[in-house]
């Protein structure tokens, strides 16, 4: 058996975790592993409704399944992030994964994990500290400091910077930008239960 399936929504998505369980599984505190990773065809809604079919073929072929989407596109709003991790991952327990599977849900979404203090992010993202401060500024913070709209943000600097969006850089940023300072709670959530699977 393999170790990992993950069934994530886009691209993006598949370019950050790639780099990170491939190239930062000491950084994570997890041993190497082997994982496949799957981009469903229908974004996040079709990840929020279809996972439990969609990994059911393969759950005598791997030792655990981990999907990750956007709470924000996904169609569930009116619920709560962790309201829907539970609904996704009791249907995937009822579709043969029961006790090696977890679900994550990027609350609002996958850019809320590349806002950080690092110089990785100025150079990714093509801008100066005092072109980023000016963009930055414009944006509401949560508690951590990190802007409300993740997405919308790193999309202004982009812009600014003229820079193409692409999975290149998602998958930059993962390789680069330190994680022990990350403390967004879902990035939390992604790292423990891959210590919990695959300890050191």
């Amino acid at each position: 058996m393999k170790d990992l399936v993950v069934l994530v929504a886009d691209k993006n998505m598949e370019a950050a975790m790639r780099t990170l369980l491939e190239k930062r599984h000491q950084a994570l505190g997890i041993r190497q592993i082997q994982t496949d990773i799957f981009v469903h065809p229908r974004r996040d809604p079709g990840v929020l409704r279809e996972a439990d079919k969609f990994l059911q073929p393969f759950c005598k072929e791997y030792r655990y399944a981990l999907v990750v989407f956007d709470y924000e596109g996904c169609g569930q709003e009116n619920l709560q992030p962790q309201q829907i991790e539970a609904d996704v991952k009791k249907r995937l327990e009822n579709a043969g994964w029961s006790g090696r599977c977890e679900v994550i849900v990027l609350n609002p979404e996958l850019e809320i994990w590349v806002w950080s203090n690092s110089h990785h992010v100025l150079k990714a993202l093509g801008l100066s500290p005092e072109a980023m401060k000016s963009i930055l500024q414009r944006y509401p913070r949560n508690q951590h400091g990190k802007p409300l709209r993740p997405k919308e943000a790193m999309e202004e600097c982009l812009r600014q910077s003229k820079i193409p969006r692409s999975s290149s850089i998602y998958a930059e940023l993962a390789e680069r930008v330190s994680l022990k300072g990350c403390v967004e709670q879902s990035f939390v959530k992604f790292r423990n239960v891959l210590q919990k699977w695959f300890a050191q």
